[in-house]
């Protein structure tokens, strides 16, 4: 059996690693100097000890943000995506998801149009209106009641954003919303 830790996106570490990597770093920083000047030396090393989780999430975020695509990458794929016909995007969803080691299968129901499986975690994607201009709470309803029927997690996938109701929404029960430039992040290959 395979362990997996999901940490909680709100807690500092999680913040942080989105953050840009300096950030973390320069609290490790701050902390031992405030430590050495206002501690005795020995209690001031096991403080700057302490700060290591720091450095080690600067190092992560570093490397993830030298991986991530470029603002111009980013730009190009949702331009790319805005061009698309369905079958095409479905198609770059699919090669996206998979070559992230999901499993990607095509669902005929209404809701959702996509099925992703990675480690025992399923979720549907409802993206066939990504083009839309105005997104509303109804294609979000959808996608919940497919998702109850799969237990699954959901997803909507957009170019513009949904109206603030479907937002609200979407927060209230649950549902992952993929729009703008995470949609570009996402077609770049940077997928989680």
């Amino acid at each position: 059996m395979a362990f997996s830790f999901k940490m909680n996106e709100r807690s500092l570490f999680a913040v942080l690693l989105r953050s840009p990597w300096w950030i973390s770093l320069l609290i490790s920083v701050l902390m031992s100097l405030v430590a050495f000047a206002l501690l005795p030396q020995d209690y001031a090393v096991v403080v700057m000890l302490g700060t290591f989780p720091f450095v080690v999430v600067a190092a992560v975020a570093a490397w993830r943000q030298w991986q991530a695509p470029g603002a111009a990458q980013v730009e190009a794929a949702l331009e790319r995506a805005g061009a698309m016909n369905w079958r095409d995007f479905s198609a770059a969803l699919e090669q996206v998801y998979t070559t992230a080691g999901y499993t990607v299968t095509r669902l005929e129901s209404e809701g959702a149009d996509l099925r992703i499986e990675r480690a025992g975690q399923r979720s549907l994607l409802s993206c066939r209106r990504w083009k839309a201009v105005n997104h509303g709470v109804e294609t979000l309803k959808a996608l919940q009641a497919a998702c109850e029927r799969e237990g699954a997690r959901g997803v909507y996938l957009c170019l513009a954003p949904v109206s603030e109701a479907a937002a609200d929404y979407a927060k209230q029960q649950g549902l992952q919303l993929v729009q703008g430039r995470t949609l570009g992040l996402l077609l770049a290959g940077s997928v989680a």
